[in-house]
């Protein structure tokens, strides 16, 4: 769960980062770290780290082929060998019919 919340925070902040070093490199003194913030526009890097972090969500959501009665397997040793995680297809029960 954690690495999910890092993943997130990381794509949000991705356009900051960019800017920093952006300015960073553009500027011939470096005038800190605080002095660049000042100046940023943060409010068009929020927006843009926003978009970037819902983008990449919808990205990876939509990727994960898993349905939800879909059952996960372990990784596991089979015959000295290490067999990956994965899940199979669960068959759903059939109603009972009355």
């Amino acid at each position: 769960m954690i690495r999910i919340v890092i993943e997130n925070v990381f794509f949000f902040l991705l356009p900051t980062l960019f800017y920093i070093a952006w300015v960073a490199f553009r500027d011939d003194e470096w005038s800190g770290l605080a002095g660049i913030i000042r100046e940023a526009p943060l409010l068009r890097l929020f927006i843009a780290g926003a978009a970037l972090m819902l983008t990449t969500l919808i990205a990876f959501s939509s990727r994960t082929y898993n349905a939800p009665h879909d059952v996960y397997v372990p990784q596991s040793m089979q015959d000295g060998k290490l067999e990956p995680g994965r899940t199979i297809r669960a068959t759903e029960p059939e109603p009972e019919k009355p």
